[in-house]
């Protein structure tokens, strides 16, 4: 009950702490690229200004990906950057499963000057809306 007392007497407070919160949190989400729906990253590709990134480890890469994906796990994304050098140019989406590594993935290329987005949901996401899948 004093948490109540105390958030009634200290509204001015805490609202100033919940919105810098949240603003935290959001400029936080966008360093590591803003998201992309699976419709505009189909979009992208067909017309080639993107290029897909798969962070996942290797043997959930094998499992199934998204056509045209590299697989470049999340790991070992900086010691692999030259990699993407003839991309410069275009788009890098990143995706993994669910969204929890593509992040800090896209902090490093974006760092390094790349134009990164993730790709919203993930695999997840993907899977669920019937989206192909390429299996090896």
């Amino acid at each position: 009950m004093d948490i109540f007392i105390f958030a009634s007497e200290q509204w001015l407070l805490l609202s100033t702490f919940l919105v810098l919160l949240y603003l935290f949190i959001f400029t936080e989400r966008t360093k590591g690229g803003k998201p992309i729906s699976s419709a505009e990253l189909v979009s992208a590709m067909n017309a080639e200004t993107a290029i897909l990134i798969d962070v996942r480890p290797s043997n959930e890469f094998q499992a199934g990906h998204i056509h045209g994906a590299l697989d470049i796990p999340h790991t070992k994304i900086a010691s692999r950057i030259s990699e993407l050098e003839k991309y410069r140019e275009r788009t890098i989406v990143l995706v993994d499963q669910m969204g929890q590594h593509a992040g800090s993935a896209g902090k490093i290329l974006s760092k390094d000057g790349y134009n990164v987005r993730r790709l919203s949901g993930g695999m997840n996401d993907w899977q669920h809306q019937n989206m192909p899948v390429v299996k090896n």
